[in-house]
C-alpha cells in the first residue's frame, strides 16, 4: 500500500502556518527573479547568438516547465520543508537524502551570495550614481546580507509581503514597458520586427551552431533565470494549505515568467535601435530603454531591478536557512542541536538563517574576485544538477507514492512528462558544461562534491543510527496538520 509520509504529532510545532496561495506563489516567483536574470545575461545573448537568440528562452522555458511538474508531484504529496532532501530520505534512502541537502545547501549558499552582489554592482550603485568600485561593492553586499538577514529573522510574514510587493511591481512594470516600447517603435520607428531573426554582431562566427558555440551559449539566460522554482517547497510548512498551493505555486511561477518575460524580449529585441552599437554597450537593457522612452525608463528599471534584486536575495536567504532546519531536525546537519533551534516569538529558524548569512559574508571576505566569479558561475550548474537528480529520484519512486484528496497530480501523464523533463535536464546540463571555458566551475561543483562525501563519512563514523530512519522520531508536529486533507490509499501512480 502506498505510503502516506504524515509526520507523527510527537512535539510542538516549530513553523507557523501563515503563508496564503498569493504569497507561495510569490515565494518561487520573486526567487525566479526574471528581472535580475534578463538584466544580468542579455548583454551575453546579443554578443554570442545575437537577437535570435531570445527564442531559446522558449525553449528553457518549457523544459523547465516539465521539471516543475515532477517536482510538484512530489509537492502534492510530501509537503515538509526541505523539499528535495525530504523526497529523497522519505521515498529512497536517507543517505541520498543527505547529497540532495547537501547540493542544495551549497547552491543556496552560493546563490545569495551571487544574487546580493550583482544588486550592489549592477543595480543599487548605478541607481545611486556611484562608480563602479569592487571594496564599495562588498560591503554594501555584506550589508545588504544584515538586513536580509534581520528582516528573515523578524518574520515569515515579512518575507512574504516584500516578495508579494516586488512581484506586483515587476509584473506592472514590465507590463507598462512592453506597452511603451512597441509604441516608441510604432512612433519613431527606431527598431525592427527584422531584429527577432538576426545573428547581430555573431554572424561571422564560425562555431555558431556548434556544441559550446554562439547559439548553445544563449541558453544561459534561461537556465540561469528560470531556477528556484521549487524555493515554495522549501517553506511548504508554513504554507496554509501547501498540498494544494505549494505545486501550483511551482508550476504556475514558471509559466507565468516564462510568458510574461518572453512578451518583454520580444518588444525590447524588436526596439533594438543599432543591433551592433547596443551589442557592444556594455548595459543592453538600460540603454535601449534610455534611448527609446527617455531616462525616466532607465531608471524606473533600475529601480524595480534593484527591489527584484533584494527581495530575491531574502527569499533565497529564507529557503537556504529552512533547508539547514530541515536538515538539523532530523540530526544530519553538522551541529544540528543548534540549527534546528526556533525563535519561540518569530517561530523562525534563527541560527540556520544567522548560518547562511556568516557563509555569505565569509565568502565576500575571504575571496578574490576572479575566484568569487568562478564559484558564483559554478552555481549555475548545481539548480540543474539537482533538478535531474530530482527527476530520476521521481522516476525510480513513483509508485510508492500515494494519493491526496485535492492535491495536484498529473494522473495519466506523469510519466510521460517525468521521460521528458529527464531528457531536457540532461541536454540542460550538456550546455553548462560543454564550453571549454566551464572546465574551472565544473571542477569546482566536482571539489564540493568531494567536501559533501568527506562530511558524510564524518557523519556515519560518528552518528551512523541517524541514517537508519527515514523519518526521525524527532519530527515535529505540523501545525494545521490535521485540518489538511488526508492521504489515500490509492493505487500507484501510473
Amino acid at each position: 500500500m502506498p505510503q502516506t509520509h504524515d509526520i507523527p504529532a510527537t512535539v510542538r510545532p516549530a513553523l507557523r502556518r501563515t503563508l496564503g496561495p498569493f504569497q507561495v506563489f510569490a515565494i518561487s516567483f520573486a526567487f525566479i527573479s526574471v528581472a535580475v536574470g534578463i538584466f544580468g545575461t542579455y548583454d551575453i545573448v546579443l554578443h554570442e547568438a545575437g537577437p535570435a537568440g531570445i527564442w531559446l528562452w522558449v525553449i528553457a522555458a518549457v523544459g523547465q516547465t516539465l521539471v516543475a511538474l515532477v517536482m510538484a508531484q512530489f509537492a502534492g504529496r510530501i509537503a515538509l520543508t526541505g523539499s528535495s532532501y525530504q523526497w529523497a530520505s522519505r521515498l529512497a534512502d536517507p543517505k541520498i537524502g543527505w547529497g540532495f541537502g547537501w547540493l542544495g545547501f551549497c547552491y543556496l549558499g552560493i546563490a545569495v551570495v551571487a544574487v546580493d552582489s550583482a544588486l550592489a554592482s549592477q543595480a543599487l550603485m548605478p541607481l545611486a550614481g556611484l562608480e563602479p568600485d569592487e571594496g564599495t561593492a562588498r560591503l554594501i553586499t555584506v550589508l545588504v546580507l544584515l538586513v536580509q538577514a534581520l528582516l528573515t529573522i523578524a518574520s515569515t510574514r515579512i518575507v512574504s509581503l516584500i516578495n508579494a510587493s516586488a512581484v506586483l511591481v515587476e509584473v506592472v512594470v514590465v507590463g507598462v514597458l512592453v506597452l511603451a516600447l512597441t509604441a516608441a517603435v510604432a512612433f519613431t520607428g527606431m527598431g525592427s520586427a527584422g531584429n527577432l531573426a538576426s545573428r547581430g554582431v555573431a554572424t561571422g562566427s564560425a562555431d555558431y551552431f556548434a556544441l559550446g558555440g554562439g547559439l548553445m551559449a544563449a541558453m544561459i539566460m534561461g537556465l540561469s533565470t528560470l531556477v528556484g522554482f521549487d524555493a515554495a517547497a522549501n517553506l511548504a510548512e508554513e504554507s496554509k494549505n501547501p498540498y494544494r498551493d505549494v505545486p501550483r505555486a511551482i508550476v504556475g511561477s514558471v509559466v507565468a515568467a516564462g510568458v510574461l518575460w518572453l512578451l518583454f524580449l520580444v518588444a525590447l529585441t524588436v526596439a533594438i535601435p543599432d543591433i551592433a552599437r547596443i551589442s557592444n554597450s556594455g548595459a543592453a537593457v538600460a540603454t535601449i530603454l534610455r534611448e527609446q522612452l527617455g531616462p525616466l525608463a532607465e531608471t524606473s528599471l533600475l529601480a524595480v531591478v534593484t527591489y527584484a534584486f533584494f527581495a530575491c536575495g531574502m527569499v533565497v536567504m529564507a529557503t537556504g536557512a529552512r533547508l539547514v532546519f530541515a536538515m538539523s531536525r532530523d540530526a544530519r546537519f553538522p551541529a544540528h542541536r543548534l540549527m534546528r533551534r526556533v525563535d519561540p516569538r518569530t517561530r523562525t529558524p534563527v541560527p540556520a538563517t544567522l548560518l547562511i548569512l556568516a557563509g555569505g559574508i565569509l565568502l565576500m571576505v575571504a575571496l578574490p574576485g576572479d575566484a568569487l566569479l568562478q564559484l558564483i558561475t559554478a552555481s549555475t550548474i548545481l539548480p540543474v544538477l539537482i533538478y535531474a537528480a530530482t527527476v530520476v529520484l521521481y522516476l525510480a519512486v513513483r509508485r510508492r507514492l500515494g494519493r491526496r484528496e485535492g492535491a495536484f497530480d498529473l494522473g495519466r501523464l506523469e510519466l510521460p512528462v517525468a521521460i521528458a523533463a529527464l531528457a531536457w535536464s540532461c541536454m540542460a546540463l550538456f550546455v553548462l558544461v560543454a564550453p571549454p571555458e566551464a572546465w574551472v566551475p565544473v571542477l569546482i561543483v566536482g571539489g564540493l562534491l568531494v567536501l559533501g562525501g568527506a562530511f558524510f563519512v564524518l557523519m556515519l563514523l560518528f552518528n551512523r543510527d541517524v541514517f537508519l530512519d527515514a523519518a526521525p522520531a524527532d519530527d515535529g508536529a505540523l501545525e494545521g496538520e490535521a485540518s489538511l486533507p488526508p492521504a489515500t490509499a490509492a493505487g500507484p501512480a501510473g
